[in-house]
């Protein structure tokens, strides 16, 4: 009986989600801060922090493959206001294409390129990319830093190259940036980028930061490090740490993510 009832709430939670994604849509009103249009599509974005600032912080969620609103990344970018006041920053949490940020509203997303899997697609990844770009103009900033964790960041890894010229620094926490490593023993993603193969349209002048956690039993350091060491055989400035007695959900809230931003911005 309980299983059941267990089946039944996760049925119920599984249509809710589905009926919280927006399919295909441009903002409608683009002086509404509370979201930005990508290239087609209408994302979600909390921005904490007054306007002007020289520096935009953009927070990037992971999969949430449990199935929860994606807000967890929210606090820690309303705290970069405080933790960063000396270097004056816009901290934005961006909610992902077709993700629900929890309110009842949901970023939309093109047909086809929606769910929590597969879905680092080259439209996915620019619609993130245009948004970013939109939300630097929207507040006149001079420099832009991605944190990305988990599938936020193996986006952000996609993006640096995809869109060479957006992007000055990026911290890419349990990043799976060898995505056919990552793959090996699942299911194969066979529509999402892989970011190394991005690696070579990266600018030298783009400072990167990759940490993952060593108890991260899901993307396992290895992915970024090979990932960093391959920058840094083209020239870019790139370094991979590995966080102590961490998990793969735990690190964002390291305080090596703090150190790491600090130097970014500095």
């Amino acid at each position: 009986m309980h299983h059941s009832k267990t089946m039944r709430t996760s049925a119920a939670l599984a249509l809710l989600l589905v009926s919280m994604t927006v399919n295909a849509e441009p903002c409608v009103n683009e002086n509404d801060e509370s979201r930005v249009t990508g290239t087609s599509q209408c994302l979600l974005a909390h921005r904490f922090g007054t306007p002007p600032a020289p520096h935009l912080l953009v927070w990037l969620h992971g999969d949430g493959s449990g199935g929860k609103p994606a807000r967890y990344h929210l606090p820690i970018a309303e705290k970069a206001v405080k933790t960063f006041a000396a270097g004056n920053v816009i901290s934005v949490g961006l909610i992902r294409p077709g993700y629900p940020d929890g309110s009842g509203d949901a970023s939309s997303v093109a047909p086809g390129h929606g769910g929590r899997s597969d879905h680092y697609t080259r439209e996915n990844v620019s619609e993130v990319a245009s948004a970013i770009r939109n939300l630097k103009k929207r507040y006149a900033t001079k420099r832009v830093t991605v944190i990305g964790h988990s599938g936020g960041a193996a986006t952000t890894a996609i993006m640096l190259g995809m869109e060479p010229d957006l992007v000055d620094s990026a911290l890419l926490v349990s990043c799976p940036c060898d995505l056919a490593a990552w793959r090996t023993g699942r299911r194969a993603w066979t529509r999402s980028e892989n970011p190394m193969d991005w690696t070579e349209k990266i600018p030298a002048t783009t400072r990167i930061v990759a940490l993952t956690g060593s108890r991260d039993d899901n993307t396992i350091p290895d992915l970024a490090k090979r990932y960093v060491d391959t920058l840094l055989s083209r020239g870019v400035p790139a370094r991979f740490l590995e966080v102590p007695d961490t998990t793969h959900n735990d690190a964002l809230s390291a305080k090596e993510v703090n150190e790491a931003i600090a130097e970014l911005i500095r």
